[in-house]
């Protein structure tokens, strides 16, 4: 997870944000259990931090983070969720 969000705020690139919650979640999945739970553990207490409410992207997006989270975490390739043009290096 922490390779996902270097790299994220390395290519600070638009619209990227779901891409890396799923790539952090689908990577410490695939890290066996222990790393599924964390992975859990980490993103839903992001998702619930009070400072989290206090940015511009309000409840629908800690939401559709969420939804990003729950597609790695369970296999799903976080591909789906890359933006164009993101260089190929993420």
């Amino acid at each position: 997870m922490w390779r996902a969000y270097r790299d994220m705020k390395e290519a600070n690139w638009k619209n990227s944000d779901k891409y890396f919650h799923a790539r952090g979640n689908y990577d410490a999945a695939h890290r066996g259990p222990g790393g599924r739970w964390a992975a859990k553990i980490i993103s839903d207490a992001r998702e619930s931090t009070p400072l989290r409410g206090l940015s511009n992207s309000g409840k629908s997006d800690s939401a559709a983070d969420q939804e990003a989270n729950r597609w790695g975490r369970n296999g799903g390739d976080p591909n789906r969720y890359r933006p164009k043009g993101l260089p190929k290096k993420y």
